[in-house]
């Protein structure tokens, strides 16, 4: 669902607005920490445009910063074909697709 105030699309964003409704959520995230002016510093849409690997879970949370000013969504990633986690999500753990090396000599 595309969220209203990034613009961007993200499969954990829900709202519901059907009759005047206005119930909006984070399928990702503790919703009872969770407001919508954290999807505007969320990596999530930004990691699933990069890599859209099948076999990726993602986890998330809410971290706050150095005494307790400002808040930061933090996502953490795991790979269920290889079963470990992954450094850099947007970039996977590199047995699911890996790169392909154009710069090797042909044989």
């Amino acid at each position: 669902m595309k969220i209203p105030t990034t613009g961007k699309e993200c499969p954990y964003f829900y709202g519901d607005y059907y009759r005047g409704r206005d119930h909006e959520e984070c399928r990702l995230l503790n919703n009872a920490e969770w407001s919508q002016k954290d999807c505007q510093s969320c990596p999530v849409p930004d990691i699933l445009l990069a890599n859209s690997c099948p076999n990726m879970i993602l986890a998330g949370e809410i971290r706050k910063g150095i005494l307790g000013l400002g808040r930061k969504v933090a996502v953490t990633a795991y790979c269920k074909k290889t079963h470990r986690d992954i450094e850099n999500p947007s970039v996977g753990c590199g047995e699911c697709h890996p790169i392909l090396d154009l710069f090797k000599e042909a044989e």
